[in-house]
Protein backbone atom coordinates (compact mmCIF):
# COMPACT_ATOMS: atom_id res chain seq x y z
CA UNK A 1 0.00 0.00 0.00
CA UNK A 2 1.37 3.80 -1.09
CA UNK A 3 1.43 5.43 2.38
CA UNK A 4 3.25 8.21 4.12
CA UNK A 5 6.13 7.61 6.50
CA UNK A 6 5.52 6.61 9.87
CA UNK A 7 5.46 10.28 11.67
CA UNK A 8 3.00 11.82 9.13
CA UNK A 9 -0.03 12.39 10.41
CA UNK A 10 -1.72 10.95 6.55
CA UNK A 11 0.51 7.51 7.42
CA UNK A 12 -3.51 5.25 7.04
CA UNK A 13 -4.08 7.64 3.61
CA UNK A 14 -3.30 5.64 0.82
CA UNK A 15 -3.00 6.98 -2.48
CA UNK A 16 -6.36 5.26 -3.94
CA UNK A 17 -9.55 3.40 -2.48
CA UNK A 18 -12.40 1.00 -3.87
CA UNK A 19 -15.17 0.30 -1.77
CA UNK A 20 -16.72 -2.75 -3.08
CA UNK A 21 -20.19 -3.88 -2.58
CA UNK A 22 -22.64 -6.29 -4.55
CA UNK A 23 -24.12 -3.70 -6.16
CA UNK A 24 -23.09 -0.61 -5.66
CA UNK A 25 -26.79 0.58 -4.55
CA UNK A 26 -25.97 0.98 -0.75
CA UNK A 27 -23.03 0.31 1.21
CA UNK A 28 -19.98 1.12 -1.37
CA UNK A 29 -21.41 4.37 -2.27
CA UNK A 30 -22.14 5.21 1.38
CA UNK A 31 -18.27 4.64 2.33
CA UNK A 32 -17.33 6.59 -0.90
CA UNK A 33 -19.36 9.17 0.05
CA UNK A 34 -17.99 9.78 3.31
CA UNK A 35 -14.85 9.01 2.44
CA UNK A 36 -14.82 11.56 -0.16
CA UNK A 37 -16.34 14.01 2.58
CA UNK A 38 -13.92 13.46 5.09
CA UNK A 39 -10.68 13.60 3.21
CA UNK A 40 -11.41 15.63 0.34
CA UNK A 41 -9.05 15.49 -3.10
CA UNK A 42 -6.58 13.89 -0.96
CA UNK A 43 -6.89 10.71 -2.13
CA UNK A 44 -8.87 8.80 -4.84
CA UNK A 45 -11.66 7.50 -3.88
CA UNK A 46 -14.20 5.44 -6.28
CA UNK A 47 -16.94 2.39 -5.60
CA UNK A 48 -18.52 -0.22 -7.70
CA UNK A 49 -20.34 -3.36 -7.40
CA UNK A 50 -19.97 -6.76 -8.24
CA UNK A 51 -22.75 -6.02 -10.52
CA UNK A 52 -24.70 -2.62 -11.34
CA UNK A 53 -28.07 -2.46 -9.08
CA UNK A 54 -30.88 0.42 -8.89
CA UNK A 55 -30.23 3.44 -7.35
CA UNK A 56 -31.75 3.62 -3.42
CA UNK A 57 -33.69 6.21 -2.66
CA UNK A 58 -32.97 5.50 1.54
CA UNK A 59 -29.40 5.63 0.82
CA UNK A 60 -30.27 9.44 -0.67
CA UNK A 61 -32.01 10.56 2.90
CA UNK A 62 -29.50 9.00 5.30
CA UNK A 63 -26.49 10.90 3.88
CA UNK A 64 -28.62 13.74 2.83
CA UNK A 65 -28.32 13.58 6.80
CA UNK A 66 -24.07 13.97 6.48
CA UNK A 67 -25.13 16.67 4.18
CA UNK A 68 -24.03 14.28 1.34
CA UNK A 69 -25.85 14.90 -1.68
CA UNK A 70 -26.57 11.46 -3.72
CA UNK A 71 -29.22 12.59 -5.81
CA UNK A 72 -26.85 12.07 -9.09
CA UNK A 73 -25.29 8.59 -7.50
CA UNK A 74 -25.28 5.85 -10.86
CA UNK A 75 -24.03 2.39 -9.83
CA UNK A 76 -21.76 0.93 -11.52
CA UNK A 77 -19.90 -2.38 -11.85
CA UNK A 78 -16.78 -3.30 -11.91
CA UNK A 79 -16.67 -3.60 -15.61
CA UNK A 80 -17.40 0.25 -15.42
CA UNK A 81 -14.31 1.17 -13.99
CA UNK A 82 -11.91 3.79 -15.57
CA UNK A 83 -9.20 2.87 -13.44
CA UNK A 84 -8.04 -0.65 -12.65
CA UNK A 85 -5.27 -0.07 -9.62
CA UNK A 86 -6.21 0.81 -6.28
CA UNK A 87 -3.87 0.84 -3.24
CA UNK A 88 -6.50 -0.72 -1.18
CA UNK A 89 -9.77 -2.25 -1.91
CA UNK A 90 -12.55 -2.30 1.01
CA UNK A 91 -15.21 -4.69 0.89
CA UNK A 92 -17.82 -4.75 2.40
CA UNK A 93 -20.33 -8.18 1.48
CA UNK A 94 -18.70 -11.60 1.44
CA UNK A 95 -19.79 -11.69 -2.47
CA UNK A 96 -17.76 -8.89 -3.08
CA UNK A 97 -14.76 -9.89 -0.85
CA UNK A 98 -14.36 -13.55 -2.94
CA UNK A 99 -14.39 -11.27 -5.85
CA UNK A 100 -11.64 -9.37 -5.11
CA UNK A 101 -9.85 -11.83 -3.84
CA UNK A 102 -9.75 -13.32 -7.53
CA UNK A 103 -10.16 -10.03 -9.42
CA UNK A 104 -8.49 -10.22 -12.61
CA UNK A 105 -9.12 -6.92 -14.51
CA UNK A 106 -8.28 -4.60 -11.07
CA UNK A 107 -5.02 -4.82 -9.47
CA UNK A 108 -4.76 -3.86 -5.60
CA UNK A 109 -1.91 -3.98 -2.95
CA UNK A 110 -4.04 -4.57 -0.40
CA UNK A 111 -7.98 -6.38 -0.17
CA UNK A 112 -9.95 -5.38 3.53
CA UNK A 113 -13.04 -7.19 4.32
CA UNK A 114 -15.30 -4.93 6.57
CA UNK A 115 -18.28 -6.72 7.06
CA UNK A 116 -21.35 -4.33 6.81
CA UNK A 117 -25.22 -5.09 6.72
CA UNK A 118 -27.70 -5.03 4.39
CA UNK A 119 -30.14 -2.83 5.52
CA UNK A 120 -32.74 -4.14 2.50
CA UNK A 121 -33.79 -7.12 4.66
CA UNK A 122 -35.16 -4.63 7.41
CA UNK A 123 -39.20 -4.95 6.66
CA UNK A 124 -41.38 -2.22 8.60
CA UNK A 125 -42.44 1.23 8.44
CA UNK A 126 -40.65 4.06 6.51
CA UNK A 127 -38.78 5.08 9.66
CA UNK A 128 -37.78 1.51 10.48
CA UNK A 129 -36.21 0.86 7.12
CA UNK A 130 -34.19 4.26 7.50
CA UNK A 131 -32.82 3.37 10.65
CA UNK A 132 -31.39 0.36 9.22
CA UNK A 133 -29.45 2.48 6.57
CA UNK A 134 -28.44 4.57 9.64
CA UNK A 135 -27.43 2.17 11.71
CA UNK A 136 -25.00 0.78 8.31
CA UNK A 137 -24.13 4.44 7.22
CA UNK A 138 -22.74 4.68 11.13
CA UNK A 139 -20.95 1.39 11.04
CA UNK A 140 -19.38 2.22 7.74
CA UNK A 141 -18.40 5.85 9.26
CA UNK A 142 -16.80 4.35 12.29
CA UNK A 143 -14.53 1.57 10.18
CA UNK A 144 -13.38 4.59 7.79
CA UNK A 145 -12.27 7.26 11.38
CA UNK A 146 -10.72 4.25 12.85
CA UNK A 147 -8.85 3.09 9.78
CA UNK A 148 -8.00 6.41 8.10
CA UNK A 149 -7.96 8.21 11.24
CA UNK A 150 -10.03 11.24 10.54
CA UNK A 151 -13.24 12.91 11.87
CA UNK A 152 -16.25 13.98 9.39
Amino acid sequence: MAVSSETDPDKRRPASVLFLCNHNVIRSPMAEGLLKKMLGRQTYIDSAGVSAGEADGFVTSVMAEKDIDFSGHVPKALSDLEDTWFDVVITLSPQAHHVALSMEDVEAGDVIYWPAGDPTVVQGTREQRLSAYREVRDAIEKNLRDYFDVTI
